[in-house]
């Protein structure tokens, strides 16, 4: 525990370079005129501005953790007829998409496929000193693999920010179907190969979540990538066709392109950010994220703001993270002390994880997931965490809808599995299945574990938000990483 006057100097420090880095930011949009993405209008519009705009008829399945979603993008790559195009931050070739009898290594799979499709593969060319993980030359070894006696077609992307990567999860099939979200095709770190029982393995689990999109909606995520392909590899792709309607979902794409990267979009596109900027802003009962990291101070003095004067007796913002994300930790980039301290009656903000179980037996889960619901009205899946990373400065891809029953139906999935209840005891109102399940389970957990007791529940309150420690040091870090 710091000493009270070093502790004062240290948050005063600390929320200075913060504000210091939002004006940063702020220039940084207005000089590119895009700050309305930053600070859009309070018109009471969900959808952001612009290119491209909402698609009708459009049919989005929310697959929840690895099997189902790494099952169904099986499922769909065998029935390619033209094309497979993949984009991801890494890909490894020996990962496996099924864990059945007929599993393949994903090297073969795609090699297979080559014979009769295109198949076109593009990735983060990887960090250019070995600090980062993946690096270049591992990079480069697994696009040897990938390729090798293959007709896949493997482009590197180093048209980066410096510190920064290509993040963005798509696979797109016969331009008709595309997989959006947040599972990358990759055994690094961990097996994303997960189901929502989350049982002990021998290698950590990853709770995660992907999107399969039909419609037209598929052109945006398509033209996406052949824009990049294009810039990359110097090979041009035909324009998917217009797809015909598949369902009666509105959904949109939004993108994080930095400006300066590439010569298809010179002055960026930060609609990700203008997007949960706006339904953060429109929040009037529940606020529900689940994000690897929550570091964005922008987002975080939305939810502050809140918490501090509530737009409902029931307002409650819930958060879900990894215990330990794989870099910085809430003492140095987080913010969830600055929510604790906003939410002065403390009921109305929780911050928790989960873990993987089998019995009384506990292990590390790494919550991947990139998913926000507010008000059961809107919905967001990608790639994009809630730091300034993913807000402006790596390439992202989320889908937005706002649909009030998938919306509602999502949540209660996910609030089913992580409280271990069927979704008829998650169905009623949220704050009273917050007040009533959440917040207890999480606090009994907590309790649990600090007694050395055997948990009972793969669900935890994260220890350690009830005060900010270490103010100065998570901004500076921002400062020098995510500037």
């Amino acid at each position: 525990m710091l000493p009270s006057a070093i502790q004062r100097l240290d948050t005063r420090a600390g929320q200075s370079l913060e504000t210091t880095i939002r004006r940063h930011h702020r220039r940084r949009l207005a000089r590119v005129g895009s700050i309305a993405q930053l600070d859009p209008p309070s018109d009471g519009e969900l959808w952001s501005a612009g290119e491209t705009p909402a698609r009708d008829a459009c049919t989005l399945d929310v697959l929840i953790d690895g099997q189902r979603a790494l099952s169904a993008v099986a499922e769909t790559l065998a029935r390619a007829r033209s094309h497979i195009h993949i984009a991801g931050w890494h890909l490894s070739p020996d990962f496996g998409l099924t864990r059945d009898e007929r599993a393949a290594r994903l090297r073969d799979l795609l090699g297979d496929l080559a014979e009769r499709v295109d198949v076109r593969v593009l990735l983060w060319a990887g960090a250019p000193l070995p600090v980062f993980t993946p690096d270049r030359r591992e990079v480069r070894r697994a696009r040897a693999e990938l390729t090798r006696g293959t007709k896949v077609k493997c482009a590197l992307d180093d048209k980066e920010r410096p510190m920064h990567c290509h993040h963005e999860k798509l696979v797109i099939v016969d331009g008709e179907v595309a997989f959006v979200g947040g599972i990358d095709l990759t055994s690094l770190g961990g097996d994303r190969f997960d189901t929502g029982a989350h049982p002990m393995r021998s290698r950590l689990g990853w709770h995660d979540a992907a999107a399969r999109v039909c419609g037209p909606a598929v052109a945006d995520v398509a033209s996406h990538f052949a824009c990049r392909w294009r810039e990359v590899s110097g090979e041009a792709i035909a324009p998917a066709p217009a797809q015909a309607d598949a369902g009666e979902l509105q959904l949109q794409v939004v993108r994080t392109v930095p400006e300066n990267v590439y010569e298809f979009c010179p002055r960026g596109d930060f609609r990700v950010l203008e997007a949960y900027t706006r339904a953060l802003r429109a929040a009037r009962s529940l606020v529900y994220l689940e994000s690897q990291f929550l570091w964005s101070s922008h987002v975080v003095e939305i939810l502050a703001s809140k918490l501090s004067d509530p737009p409902s007796d029931g307002f409650r913002v819930v958060v879900l993270l990894p215990a330990k994300p794989n870099n910085g930790a809430d003492m140095t980039r987080g913010q969830l002390g600055v929510l604790a301290d906003a939410d002065r009656s403390g009921e109305r903000f929780l911050a928790a994880t989960i873990s993987a179980r089998s019995g009384s037996l506990v292990a590390p889960l790494y919550v991947h997931a990139k998913i926000g619901i507010v008000d059961d009205a809107w919905l967001t899946i990608g790639s994009a965490n809630l730091n300034e990373h993913s807000l402006f400065n790596d390439t992202e891809m989320n889908l937005v809808c706002c649909d009030q029953r998938l919306a509602r139906d999502v949540r209660l999935r996910l609030w089913s599995e992580h409280l271990e209840r069927p979704l008829d005891d998650v169905a009623g109102k949220p704050a009273r299945v917050v007040d009533e399940l959440w917040r207890p389970i999480a606090a009994e957990q907590l309790e649990r574990r600090r007694r050395g007791d055997a948990a009972t529940h793969r669900l935890q309150q994260l220890p350690g938000v009830s005060r900010r420690t270490m103010a100065l040091l998570g901004p500076l870090q921002g400062l020098l990483v995510d500037g």
